[in-house]
């Protein structure tokens, strides 16, 4: 359970890097909101998750699914430049991660 927890931690952390870059500095109100509701949530999520979890590997799959999602989806929706070296840099990052949740213990 702490690690869906995890999992959804990130998904949000996603969310709220995304909104912080549609509020413009935070001049747009609802992207902000957004912001605020996701960050905490991801925090939270991640918080109640760290009760169960050893920090390395939780911190590096909620940071690498938010890294990785962010990237994914400014390429998809935003239009950020896609290449060949961002996606196996992202392709990276997922196997970093994987590989620190195998070497981990088990909880």
């Amino acid at each position: 359970m702490a690690w869906l927890l995890v999992v959804v931690a990130g998904l949000l952390e996603t969310g709220f890097a995304v909104c912080l870059k549609l509020s413009h500095g935070f001049t747009r109100l609802w992207p902000t909101v957004a912001f605020c509701v996701f960050a905490l949530g991801s925090f939270g999520l991640l918080t109640l998750a760290l009760r169960k979890l050893d920090v390395g590997p939780a911190y590096a799959v909620w940071t690498g699914i938010g890294a990785a999602g962010t990237a994914i989806y400014g390429m998809v929706f935003l239009g950020d430049i896609v290449s060949i070296l961002k996606i196996v840099s992202i392709t990276l990052v997922i196997v970093g991660v994987v590989g620190l949740q195998l070497s981990g213990s088990a909880h």
